[in-house]
């Protein structure tokens, strides 16, 4: 009964999603399709409650490049690129922006974490031309299976499997699986395997 129910859920999440979608579709005529994706997010970000994760996660399951049906993503979170993939299990907390990332299994995002899409998505080499009009490179940011990233974290390179960040950290490198790291920029202050610690 409770697998139907989710379903039946699932469902109806998709049809409130069907008119954002539909708007998606008809921004992408008129601009580049991140752009169009990043403002469809913003109204979708706002829905409360329940129902907004399933209408979220509908609108994300057509929309980016995948969207596991187990995946939860809070009130408030924006995405800019289509390319960003969300596998099973993962949290994204409230309020989260992000861009070209990869979130693998179990992963866990508290409230206000930004991953853009890496470190350079603005060019500043050439001090005549304005930071704006100067191109930037967007890669893509994995954060490996079970990691957990702490409120208002900036994430900024790959964090390995099963990490912790801390919150208000600054990850600028990336990080080994099993890292524990905190500070700005984030310094691994041990690892979460014993035997690595003595």
């Amino acid at each position: 009964m409770r697998e139907f129910l989710k379903a039946l859920a699932r469902t109806i999440g998709f049809l409130f999603a069907l008119p954002f979608l539909a708007s998606y579709l008809v921004k992408k005529l008129f601009l580049e399709h991140n752009k169009a994706f990043e403002g469809s997010t913003q109204a979708i970000s706002l829905i409360p409650g329940m129902p907004g994760e399933y209408v979220r996660r509908a609108f994300l399951s057509v929309t980016l490049r995948h969207c596991d049906p187990t995946s939860t993503v809070e009130f408030g979170t924006i995405f800019s690129q289509t390319g960003a993939s969300i596998d099973a299990n993962v949290y994204v907390g409230p309020r989260c922006h992000l861009g070209l990332v990869h979130l693998e299994k179990n992963v866990l995002l508290a409230a206000g974490v930004h991953i853009p899409s890496g470190a350079e998505t603005h060019g500043t080499a050439d001090t005549s031309v304005p930071i704006r009009d100067q191109p930037g490179a967007r890669v893509l940011v994995r954060i490996g299976e079970g990691s957990w990233i702490g409120s208002a974290s900036v994430v900024l390179a790959d964090v390995g499997k099963h990490c912790v960040v801390g919150a208000g950290a600054v990850v600028t490198k990336p990080l080994p699986d099993y890292s524990i790291a905190v500070g700005v920029p984030a310094k691994i202050v041990r690892s979460r395997l014993p035997d690595q610690n003595a």
